[in-house]
């Protein structure tokens, strides 16, 4: 079993090879000439140069493979241009390069995000047959990017998952919330609830969707089954570094300018301007009825134990 990643250093991407060769899978890796390999330094995978953003550097890169997983995509960027050349564009030059030059694929796997269907407007977990009605930039090119795919799935067989949150080792994003609580002070906004899903248990739910003919041509969200408050996640973090930080009330109107304030002093990170769009709603909510039902998705971990591996992995790799 041949497979193609792209985005394979990052975070999910670099978990999901790991994973892959451990089930048999000979796995090729697209790397940007300025990739850092580091978190692939100890696997035997191929390597080969290429970007999504690149038409012509996809062409080779997809002939005779069995499973491409496009995990590749930008979730923070300066300009709504950035997020369309890396979400939209990239995901249409690499649909198109399979339908050029792999017509034997036999799954193509597109990572999406609880961003593209939007923040529940009723306080009920979206299925995947809600409206998607993203909120910000990020999840709107991500909603874009999901009907390139859906519009070729009579001559690629396609599955498109759309996790929530993801969290666990070598995530930057979430590293954010523990520096916060463990330097005693944590902006607090208002209890929200979210759905939560540890990176393990993602790896584990696109390897059941790539090898199951009842993932083929769907929708899935998938989560840990479990719905956090704001003050769970809080209380979990702070259990995990044995921390009890002070909550510090940002009223709603004030989070635009907490964003600008985020991207002017620390530069591109989690609280940013785009992503302040989402953080301003108080439902990010879904159902995994139907990956549970059709694939037998079975999530192991749950936000407290997960928070507690995770503050481990920062610690002995000394990023906290």
């Amino acid at each position: 079993m041949k497979a193609l990643v792209t985005g394979a250093t990052g975070f999910i991407g670099s978990h999901l090879v790991d994973a892959l060769i451990r089930e048999g899978f000979e796995v090729t890796c697209l790397i940007r000439n300025q990739s850092n390999l580091k978190f692939l330094s100890a696997f035997n995978v191929k390597l080969i140069s290429g970007d999504c953003t690149v038409k012509e550097s996809l062409e080779d890169a997809v002939k005779d493979i069995d499973y491409v997983f496009h995990i590749a995509g930008l979730t923070k960027a300066h300009c709504e241009a950035d997020f369309f050349n890396a979400n939209v564009k990239g995901t249409e030059n690499i649909v198109q390069a399979v339908l050029k030059n792999n017509s034997r694929i036999k799954r193509f796997i597109y990572l999406s995000s609880l961003a593209a269907a939007g923040p529940s407007r009723d306080c009920n977990s979206l299925k995947e047959d809600c409206e998607p009605a993203p909120v910000s930039v990020y999840g709107k090119t991500k909603l874009q990017g999901e009907k390139i795919v859906i519009a070729h799935k009579d001559k690629i067989p396609i599955t498109i998952i759309r996790p929530p949150a993801v969290y666990g080792p070598r995530d930057r994003d979430l590293l954010i919330a523990f520096k916060m609580v463990k330097s005693g002070l944590i902006p607090y906004w208002g209890r929200c609830y979210y759905s939560f899903l540890y990176v393990e248990d993602l790896i584990n739910g696109i390897i059941l969707s790539t090898l199951k003919k009842e993932a083929e041509g769907e929708i899935l969200f998938m989560s840990d089954g479990n719905i956090y408050s704001s003050d769970d996640i809080i209380c979990a973090i702070s259990d995990a570094l044995q921390k009890r930080p002070i909550k510090l009330t940002v009223p709603r109107f004030m989070m635009p300018l907490l964003g600008a304030i985020s991207e002017k002093t620390k530069g591109l990170n989690i609280i940013n301007a785009d992503k302040i769009k989402e953080m301003r709603h108080t439902h990010w909510i879904c159902d995994t009825f139907k990956a549970k039902t059709r694939l037998n998705f079975q999530p192991k971990v749950k936000i407290k134990e997960g928070a507690q591996w995770t503050a481990d992995w920062y610690r002995i790799h000394q990023w906290l």
